[in-house]
């Protein structure tokens, strides 16, 4: 089943370096049908939804672990399997010396025109990353960003507008 934000939900986390869950909001715990309590200190990726592209956490994580923020899109599963994407940033949380020592991340409901464009961009990245593996699916993505003249930021805002 597909669950659906609404339009003012923001889901909101926070994750320590190895990416453990350190805090979640209600909205968070609703949409993915767990408790604080199952949450709390498990790898953010026990949401990951098996038809989302590797190649894409492999950006994201290189980007917030440079100290940048990243947008995407995700399509994220809950307890009981079911699905709901989410327009996501992700950005670094900084110590007072300028040390990154967490992560912190906004969701909220994603542009359904946005989705037209990423499920089948997102469908052609699984399938290169099944015979060529995460680079297979990031040279989808980089020659789509090359042959629009963007970045990948700049795209993932622009479609979700």
């Amino acid at each position: 089943m597909q669950k659906e934000m609404g339009k003012n939900d923001f889901i909101v986390s926070k994750t320590d370096l190895k990416g453990r869950i350190t805090y979640v909001n209600k909205i968070f715990m609703e949409m993915a049908d767990y408790t604080e309590k199952e949450l709390l200190g498990k790898p953010h990726n026990m949401i990951r939804h098996p038809e989302m592209p590797k190649s894409v956490f492999k950006l994201l994580w290189d980007m917030v672990q440079k100290g940048d923020e990243i947008f995407a899109f995700v399509i994220n599963k809950t307890k009981h399997n079911d699905d709901y994407w989410v327009y996501a940033n992700v950005t670094p949380s900084f110590d007072e010396n300028g040390k990154i020592i967490g992560y912190y991340s906004v969701r909220r409901q994603p542009n359904p025109k946005a989705l037209e464009i990423i499920k089948p961009l997102y469908s052609q990245m699984l399938q290169a990353e099944k015979s060529g593996g995460v680079d297979a699916g990031t040279k989808i993505l980089t020659n789509l960003l090359h042959e629009k003249g963007v970045g990948y930021n700049e795209l993932i805002i622009a479609i979700q507008e």
